[in-house]
């Protein structure tokens, strides 16, 4: 970050504290809805949200090491390779939320079309439960390089600090819609990710298998051809349940599920196929040994 980033960061600290907000408003409506749950009849896995609750905790810790900077130390470099430089702001912060949500379309879409990239964000889709406790449902390990999706962004002129508070705030957007307590919100659905076009993006049914990768913007699907509207009942989870609350193994199970695979392969492209391809392939040989 260059010096006069940092001296606007301190002149104008209101970004921080909206973020700062922004993060204790959704702290404050996942603590309400889970109390709201507990004193009513709804049906809710309490060892599940114990074990989100686990996840983010482990999270918040590992964020205050590297893990929490390297995205900034590791888009410095290509900043200096760029000609571009775009000032800041409050049009060009609009402009940053726009493209760090165009930017997390894709980086969300890439994560569930090539099985290395699904092994972390599987940690995100495999609760059988629905409520804002998901939201906090995040791998150990997305922090170290999901910042790579960022450079196209840095390239064009954003700053590291731009980027990267641009896709943290698409992020904590999406905190609120993951709850079954808020119904269809007619044309808005069409337009925005709100919480009926995100459960069917959870959903493990058949017609809604990756449908709706929009952050804030559900109209980049629209634009793409992913976008699909709430219409049966949502079975929430992975096509192959994990069947788990341990913290530690909901993080590392698709890992080892690729390990094993990638054991069983009997030529270095069938390994590199398993590990980079798609989420279904397999060597035919698998089928004739099982």
């Amino acid at each position: 970050m260059k010096l006069k980033e940092i001296i606007y960061l301190f002149e104008n600290a209101s970004i921080v504290q909206y973020i700062g907000l922004f993060f204790v408003f959704n702290m404050s409506i996942i603590f309400i809805e889970t109390v709201i749950d507990f004193f009513s009849t709804k049906k809710r896995r309490w060892k599940d949200t114990g074990a989100n609750i686990a996840i983010f905790t482990i999270n918040q810790l590992l964020e205050k090491t590297i893990i929490g900077s390297i995205g900034i130390v590791a888009l410095v470099p290509f900043q200096w390779l760029s000609p571009l430089e775009i000032p800041m702001n409050i049009w060009t912060w609009i402009l940053t939320i726009f493209v760090a949500d165009f930017t997390y379309y894709w980086m969300h879409r890439l994560e569930h079309e090539h099985r290395i990239l699904w092994a972390h964000h599987s940690v995100h889709h495999s609760s059988e439960d629905y409520n804002l406790t998901i939201s906090m449902r995040l791998s150990f390990v997305e922090g170290l390089f999901e910042w790579i999706f960022l450079i196209p962004m840095i390239l064009i002129g954003f700053s590291p600090f731009q980027a990267i508070v641009g896709l943290v705030l698409v992020a904590q957007y999406q905190t609120w819609i993951h709850t079954e307590h808020i119904k269809s919100l007619g044309w808005l659905d069409e337009v925005f990710n709100t919480p009926s076009t995100h459960r069917i993006h959870h959903g493990s049914n058949k017609k809604y298998l990756d449908k709706n990768y929009g952050g804030i913007l559900i109209i980049w699907d629209r634009l793409f051809g992913t976008f699909e509207r709430e219409k049966e009942k949502v079975t929430y989870g992975l096509t192959k349940n994990i069947n788990t609350n341990n913290p530690i193994l909901i993080n590392c199970i698709e890992y080892i599920n690729i390990w094993k695979e990638v054991k069983k392969c009997r030529n270095p492209k069938d390994k590199l196929r398993i590990i980079f391809g798609n989420l279904i392939w397999k060597p035919e040989y698998f089928e004739k040994n099982n």
